[in-house]
């Protein structure tokens, strides 16, 4: 198994600009590099990346000698990434490799692990020397690489340690999730989780910010101030977001064995023009992959329902399915004479999560069918064995 520490680096202004350097360097070499791949396929060729890195190799002393500046690696992985970006895109499982920018890429190089060195809450970076980091590495195991990248205006360290395979406990209890807007997610037990709405909270400062940075002239300093005032904003959007759905998904996957969730199609409700930036606040198909992502390391599964399964409009009792509901109604009334829940008006959300989660267990097999028609409905928190 291998796994990622990412840790913030404190660097000085002369180690910062140095460090600013070596990605340049590595985004030079990816242009390069793509460029180069372009014209010998154009012509007839087969380009790999282990001829471009011969050829720059070769031409490297006498056109570029100022990447000697820095670390070797910042030029010879950019040239091995455009190779297994190539591969993918010709299987099928990316696009096409672009050019990056300087404005618009992030700045970014690789370190293998015979390259740099960990003592303490120090780096070591050739070229370079000791760089301060905010942390110790949490993980024991073999180094296997690290890239070093810079966001807004902090520079973070990413090590991938390489761990071994624990033997994953299995949790007996299942649960169904319903994702949304009001709520980021309602449980089948109950619970609530409420979305926080980072990105609507701070709109206002955004539009301050973004108003700044347009009033500057292009090119001043202090075009370049606000410039990253806007992206420290957007930082920590993402890093208030992060901790909520890092936090939830480990609760989760640490209290249930089977976790049933909706498989929605976020890229048709991203195009709803007054929907779509609540959807990218609440980050629901990033939520869905780290349960995906966690359930797998601690033994568990993670069920998607299909998109088109009415979970909202069916009584989770009776299976009485309520044809007209529109979103405006937040509480289900079941209408069925026969069902227990007739005269108990249940919560939209509750009532879906409910579904989703025995739709989930008839998928694997658990139960027979989607409602169970017992009239009960005391298996709100089932406890399936799952072994």
């Amino acid at each position: 198994m291998i796994r990622a520490h990412k840790i913030r680096l404190h660097p000085t202004s002369e180690q910062a600009n140095s460090l600013a350097r070596a990605a340049g360097v590595a985004r030079f070499v990816w242009n390069w590099a793509l460029s180069e791949w372009n014209r010998r396929y154009d012509v007839g060729e087969k380009p790999t990346a282990l001829k471009l890195k011969k050829h720059f190799n070769a031409i490297r002393r006498e056109q570029f000698p100022w990447t000697w500046e820095v670390t070797k690696n910042a030029s010879d992985q950019p040239i091995l990434d455009l190779g297994k970006a190539f591969t993918a895109f010709f299987t099928g499982k990316a696009r096409r490799p672009k050019f990056k920018s300087k404005k618009r890429s992030k700045p970014s190089f690789y370190l293998s692990n015979d390259q740099f060195e960990l003592r303490d809450h120090r780096l070591w970076v050739p070229k370079l020397g000791w760089v301060n980091m905010a942390e110790n590495l949490r993980f024991q195991g073999k180094i296997l690489g690290a890239r070093i990248t810079k966001t807004a205006d902090w520079w973070f360290v990413s090590i991938q340690v390489e761990l071994p395979d624990k033997i994953p406990e299995k949790k007996a209890a299942a649960v169904g999730i319903d994702v949304g807007l009001n709520r980021l997610a309602t449980l089948s037990t109950g619970e609530q989780v409420e979305n926080q709405a980072f990105l609507k909270t701070a709109l206002g400062k955004l539009r301050q910010a973004n108003k700044r940075l347009h009033r500057r002239k292009p090119g001043s300093k202090n075009r370049e101030k606000a410039r990253r005032q806007v992206a420290r904003l957007h930082y920590q959007i993402v890093c208030l977001r992060q901790d909520v759905l890092q936090k939830l998904s480990t609760k989760l996957v640490n209290c249930y064995g089977i976790i049933g969730v909706e498989n929605l199609h976020l890229k048709g409700l991203l195009k709803n023009r007054r929907l779509a930036r609540a959807f990218s606040d609440a980050a629901l198909g990033t939520l869905v992959r780290l349960l995906e992502s966690k359930a797998s390391q601690r033994g568990g599964q993670v069920i998607k329902v299909d998109r088109f399964f009415p979970s909202s409009k069916t009584c989770h009792c009776c299976g009485w399915t309520w044809e007209q509901m529109t979103l405006k109604d937040r509480i289900f009334v079941c209408q069925n004479p026969s069902c227990p829940y007739v005269h108990f008006p249940q919560d939209r959300d509750h009532n879906a999560g409910q579904n989703v989660l025995r739709e989930a267990l008839r998928l694997i097999g658990l139960i027979d069918q989607a409602v169970s028609g017992t009239g009960s409905g005391e298996d709100e928190n089932l406890a399936v064995d799952a072994g």
